[in-house]
């Protein structure tokens, strides 16, 4: 048995019936929807028609939603419907990061996520879907696809039908007959600040805080302007796709940027908790020994910054108080447990390894040091794979990510170090060379990743916002110039003490803006 649905657009009437019933039946809250009808104008006038889309959760057989959840809140039934189990969800919402649809929302009245379930409540007792009944035109036809004789199944046997985004492999099972480019791709139409949900444009569900607070403060057109509704990015990408005359007109309003300044700000904290480990351990190796106290010392900063690090990500969640549920109720598949038990493992490690060079136990040290470094960078890189599941925003799929995270953390490490040397009147020739070849490698690595080809145009386009987008003017000012290109003059051309302390300052303010436009840019990318 696997459930499934199909959405015939060649009857489809743009009537919003299935969206109300959707909300009568679950009780969903305003300004945020399981179920919408997505529509699209094409053409000049006189020769203009308008398309509609009902948009919901794919109930996808290879799931990123269920993939990602680090507790299990979503999970797919033995008939294929992806459900949810909203006592078990934190808040992360990783769930929407990985869906490629735009699927799920933060339910305003219990800060969990929450989507279209199937009304899977309806289906064990033998009855159809809400919005199924409710559709005047038949448009929208559900059942078991692996039945034969099933409606939908002689559908899906007898017409051509398209899926949203098949390249991302999701599988899905939501069907489209007579289905529209224009209407299923997003990257056609561009959201603007003259459509009907424009009025919500400063956020809603999750993000309605944001609006409430912003509202008291700035005027609409600058929250739309900051929110990026100006579309002053997005004008090449209608030349190239050749959309004039298509717009969009009707759509689900915009969720904002999901992961925030807690997000940005815990991967620079967790890049110089695992940055000063690693690059402690590794000057000792590179014969350039770190006395015992510095050892203890940067231990305990480590640990401070970690603890900085497990705060950001509990204060992010929109239901805090469940944050245990990562450890206690893992779902190992998602990165985000594994990178709580790296987390956990790794300050318990650099705890002993403080504690034992503290009380001088020699043998206990020597043999803690390799698993310390091990997980310095378990925990370096694991926020790599975490944005890999996050299926949904193409540009973090990239292969380089992980070498971003790396070098993040070694030269966050080095930095710190040789800031620290600087001061007291040592320039540490070794520390030096480190931060330079980081930095080095960190310029080359960010030119390969937003000027090779890109695979998909969601990564194309948020390439271009930052290279010559809204982030261009932080990008190219803080840091390239600031952040890699100054440090580097100075670190090859000027040695000296103010020279490496100026160095190491910068090049930590630009590890801190590089975290956050790779973080911000690719949210502002509409899933739908």
């Amino acid at each position: 048995m696997k459930y499934g649905f199909i959405i015939d657009n060649r009857k489809c009437i743009g009537c919003h019936a299935c969206t109300v019933a959707c909300k009568s039946e679950h009780d969903v809250a305003i300004g945020v929807n399981r179920t919408w009808v997505k529509q699209v104008e094409k053409g000049v006038f006189p020769d203009t028609r308008r398309i509609f889309s009902v948009m919901r959760c794919n109930h996808c057989t290879d799931a990123p939603c269920v993939e990602i959840c680090p507790t299990e809140a979503l999970y797919i039934r033995e008939d294929g419907i992806v459900d949810f189990n909203n006592e078990r969800c934190i808040g992360c919402k990783s769930c929407m990061q990985a869906c490629p649809y735009d699927s799920l929302y933060i339910d305003p009245k219990t800060s969990t996520a929450a989507k279209c379930n199937y009304c899977s409540h309806r289906i064990d007792v033998g009855l159809e879907p809400a919005c199924v009944v409710i559709c005047p035109e038949e448009a929208i036809v559900s059942g078991d696809m692996d039945n034969p004789n099933t409606k939908i199944a002689q559908l899906l046997s007898r017409q051509q039908v398209k899926v949203r985004k098949p390249e991302k492999s999701t599988k899905p099972n939501l069907f489209y007959i007579d289905g529209d480019e224009s209407s299923l791709n997003p990257s056609v139409t561009d959201r603007s600040e003259n459509y009907i949900w424009s009025s919500q444009a400063g956020g809603v569900g999750h993000y309605a805080r944001y609006a409430q607070d912003a509202s008291k403060k700035k005027s609409y057109e600058e929250m739309a302007k900051e929110l990026g509704g100006d579309g002053s990015n997005n004008k090449p990408i209608e030349a190239i796709l050749g959309s004039i005359g298509t717009r969009r007109v009707y759509d689900t309003p915009d969720k904002g940027i999901l992961w925030g300044w807690e997000v940005s700000a815990y991967v620079f904290t967790k890049a110089i908790s695992a940055g000063l480990i690693l690059v402690t351990i590794l000057s000792g190796w590179l014969n350039n020994a770190v006395s015992v106290n510095d050892q203890i010392t940067f231990g305990i900063v480590s640990i401070v910054f970690l603890l900085a690090t497990g705060l950001l990500l509990v204060k992010d969640l929109d239901q805090p108080k469940r944050f245990v549920y990562v450890l206690l109720r893992p779902h190992w598949s998602s990165w985000l447990v594994k990178g709580g038990y790296f987390i956990t493992v790794f300050g318990a490690l650099v705890f002993l390894w403080v504690v034992s060079l503290y009380f001088e136990w020699n043998t206990i040290t020597q043999y803690v040091i390799y698993p310390t470094m091990v997980g310095g960078i378990l925990v370096a890189v694991y926020t790599a794979f975490l944005f890999s599941q996050a299926r949904g925003r193409d540009f973090w799929q990239s292969p380089v990510l992980g070498i971003h995270m790396i070098l993040h953390s070694v030269g966050a490490g080095a930095a710190i170090l040789l800031a620290v040397y600087a001061l007291r009147g040592d320039v540490n020739t070794i520390l030096s060379s480190l931060l330079l070849g980081t930095l080095i490698v960190n310029l080359i690595t960010v030119f390969f990743e937003l000027y090779t080809p890109h695979p998909t145009e969601d990564s194309r386009r948020a390439a271009h916002m930052i290279v010559k987008g809204r982030y261009s003017t932080v990008f190219w000012g803080v840091v390239l110039i600031l952040g890699n290109i100054i440090p580097i003059i100075l670190l090859q051309w000027v040695p000296g003490t103010y020279s490496s302390i100026a160095a190491s300052v910068l090049t930590m303010v630009g590890l801190f803006y590089i975290n956050k436009i790779w973080v911000e840019a690719p949210q502002r990318i509409p899933l739908t």
